[in-house]
């Protein structure tokens, strides 16, 4: 299992935290996906290790800024 940690900025409501949220589920084959807009967060939780390169394209086609990743095995 691999826990992903994303710090986005830009989130400015709920429906924010759902775009975030469908567009990861659309991409990625993952098992979670959970946004927090107060912590400029989001935790994707997967089977498989995810391309870090192509989550950083899909996080830059939603408009929102992308300052890092984070990632443990689990």
């Amino acid at each position: 299992m691999f826990i992903y940690k994303l710090e986005i900025h830009g989130m400015g409501c709920g429906m924010c935290e759902a775009h975030i949220n469908n567009e990861i589920r659309k991409n990625f084959d993952v098992k979670k996906v959970k946004s927090r807009r107060r912590k400029n967060e989001t935790i994707i939780v997967s089977k498989n290790e995810l391309d870090e390169k192509r989550i950083k394209e899909v996080i830059d086609e939603t408009g929102y800024e992308l300052k890092g990743i984070e990632r443990k095995e689990k």
